[in-house]
C-alpha cells in the first residue's frame, strides 16, 4: 500500500516539474524573442531617447514665445485694462502643454501595440 503511495506522490511530483519546465521554457522564449526584437528595432536609441525629450519640450516652448511675443506687440500697440502678455504666455502655455501631452499618448499607445502585437510575452522585464 505504501508502494502505491509513493509511485503516485512521485508521479505528481515529475507532473508538476514537467509543467513547471514548460512555464519557464515560455517565459524564457517570450523573453528571448523581446530581446531579438529590440535588436533589431535600431531607432530607438539613446539618441532617439534625447530627440524626443527635446521635441516635447521645444513643442511647448515654442507656443509659449509666440504668445508672449503677440502679447508683448499687443500690449504696446492695444493697450487693454489686462495683460496681453500675461494672458497669450499662458494660452500658449497650456496649447503646448496640450500639443506634447498628445504626441506622447500616441507614440505610448503605438508602443503598447507594438509590444501586443510583436512578442507576445507576459510583460515582465
Amino acid at each position: 500500500m505504501t508502494d502505491k503511495r509513493d509511485r503516485d506522490h512521485q508521479e505528481n511530483r515529475n507532473h508538476e516539474n514537467r509543467n513547471h519546465g514548460n512555464a519557464f521554457s515560455r517565459t524564457v522564449g517570450a523573453k528571448a524573442v523581446r530581446k531579438l526584437t529590440a535588436q533589431r528595432d535600431t531607432t530607438h536609441g539613446v539618441w532617439f531617447g534625447l530627440g524626443m525629450m527635446g521635441l516635447v519640450g521645444w513643442s511647448v516652448a515654442v507656443p509659449t514665445l509666440l504668445g508672449t511675443m503677440l502679447g508683448l506687440w499687443l500690449d504696446e500697440h492695444h493697450p487693454a485694462p489686462f495683460s496681453w502678455t500675461l494672458a497669450l504666455l499662458v494660452a500658449g502655455l497650456v496649447l503646448g502643454c496640450l500639443n506634447a501631452w498628445r504626441w506622447v499618448a500616441k507614440e505610448d499607445k503605438a508602443i503598447q501595440q507594438t509590444r501586443a502585437n510583436g512578442d507576445g510575452g507576459d510583460g515582465d522585464e
